[in-house]
C-alpha cells in the first residue's frame, strides 16, 4: 500500500495542528476589532497626556499611531495571504500601540 504523494485539502503542510487558511483569515478579521479597540485606547491615552501632562505630544504618541497603521497593513496582508506570522504580528502591533502612547 502506498501513501499519496499529493496532500489533500485537509493537509496544511508538515504541521498537522496548523490552523487552516480560513481560520487564519477569521482570526485576522477579528484582529481588526482589536485594532479598533486599541485605537480608542491610544487616543484616550494621548488625550489624557495632553490634558494632564505637559500638553505636547512627543515621539511615542506618533510612534503609537504609526504602529496602528502598521498593524492594519499587516492585517490586510494576513487576509490576502494567511500566515500565522502575519496574524501574530497584527495582534502584537495592536497591543503595542497603547503601550507606546502610555510611555509618552
Amino acid at each position: 500500500m502506498t501513501t499519496p504523494t499529493t496532500p489533500t485539502h485537509h493537509d496544511h503542510g508538515t504541521d498537522p495542528y496548523a490552523p487552516s487558511p480560513r481560520a487564519l483569515r477569521i482570526i485576522a478579521g477579528c484582529g481588526f476589532l482589536l485594532l479598533a479597540a486599541c485605537y480608542l485606547a491610544t487616543v484616550v491615552a494621548v488625550l489624557v497626556d495632553a490634558i494632564d501632562g505637559d500638553g505636547a505630544a512627543k515621539g511615542f504618541a506618533t510612534a503609537a499611531f504609526w504602529t496602528l497603521l502598521a498593524g492594519a497593513v499587516t492585517g490586510v496582508a494576513a487576509l490576502i495571504a494567511p500566515r500565522r506570522g502575519l496574524v501574530t504580528a497584527q495582534y502584537l502591533l495592536a497591543v503595542a500601540a497603547p503601550l507606546l502612547a502610555l510611555l509618552d
